[in-house]
């Protein structure tokens, strides 16, 4: 069970995980060493997969955002397992997601230009077969982040 330390902690990491252990201790009221172990207690349990560094996606080269929309007409395990290892295999794919509803999949791109997406189209329909794929492009980031409540954890 989390207490409202280990959550804040959470949400310090989140927002920048380079911070040293001494600014997370002051600000959580703990020791150092105290908060020290509940970082590694966290990261033992879980709660903490990873530490990873947020790219610049203009100074990266990746400025725009497309979102494509997929639907097919295959839906047995060896398709989509097919499905997953063709958009591994493809960086500027950042997110991918099946849905309910009108679509089968969602897949978030990071491209140079709107341009680009051809390529990757391309990428993917080489690979696999595909029944429709629509996309959107995204005018304006209103808001993004890797950022998770900690309020739900248990």
């Amino acid at each position: 069970m989390l207490d409202d330390r280990d959550q804040k902690l959470l949400l310090l990491l989140q927002r920048d995980a380079s911070l040293p252990v001494s600014a997370l201790a002051e600000k959580v009221a703990l020791s150092v060493s105290a908060c020290s172990r509940r970082i590694q207690r966290l990261e033992e349990e879980g709660y903490i997969e990873r530490r990873i560094a947020v790219l610049n996606r203009g100074r990266m080269g990746v400025p725009t955002t497309l979102f494509a929309l997929i639907k097919t007409a295959h839906h047995a395990d060896g398709w989509i397992e097919q499905f997953k290892k063709v958009i591994a295999d493809i960086p500027e794919i950042v997110e991918a997601h099946r849905l309910t509803g009108t679509y089968d999949y969602i897949l978030k791109l990071v491209l140079p230009s709107v341009e680009h997406y051809d390529v990757i189209y391309k990428q993917i329909v080489r690979r696999i077969e595909l029944f429709d794929v629509s996309a959107s492009i995204s005018m304006e980031r209103m808001k993004e982040g890797l950022e998770l409540p900690a309020g739900y954890a248990r």
